[in-house]
């Protein structure tokens, strides 16, 4: 799992951690019981401070993302797959509307975008 921080963001650091980890658990990037990198590894690699990575795990582990278990460290929990697919669409939904309001911004037509997303579903991957 790689987690990038934009400096540029206006989003707080300690949120796109929360952001990636939470989005690494539902596209099954990670599974159930993986490992996450120490608060202090992870604070290192990205040039962060320690207090920042603790409080993006700490929210994880309160929203039920991470279990901790102290001298052995964080780990993904058990997920409810009725959730993670609940959240999954959710996720399809924020980006389908980024490219809704980018094909307004063309003039792209509803008929046209339907075309490309059909062409799209059908192709081979």
């Amino acid at each position: 799992m790689n987690i990038f921080i934009s400096n540029s963001s206006k989003e707080p650091i300690y949120e796109q951690i929360k952001k990636q980890i939470k989005q690494s658990i539902y596209r099954g990037e990670v599974q159930e019981g993986d490992l996450l990198p120490s608060i202090r590894q992870l604070a290192k690699d990205l040039q962060i401070s320690v207090i920042t990575t603790k409080r993006a795990y700490e929210d994880l582990e309160r929203e039920g993302y991470i279990t901790s278990v102290v001298g052995k460290g964080s780990f993904i929990a058990g997920q409810n797959m009725e959730l993670i697919r609940e959240k999954r669409i959710q996720l399809i939904e924020e980006r389908l509307t980024e490219i809704v309001d980018e094909c307004k911004e063309l003039d792209v037509s509803l008929d046209q975008l339907k075309e490309i997303i059909e062409l799209l579903y059908k192709e081979e991957r």
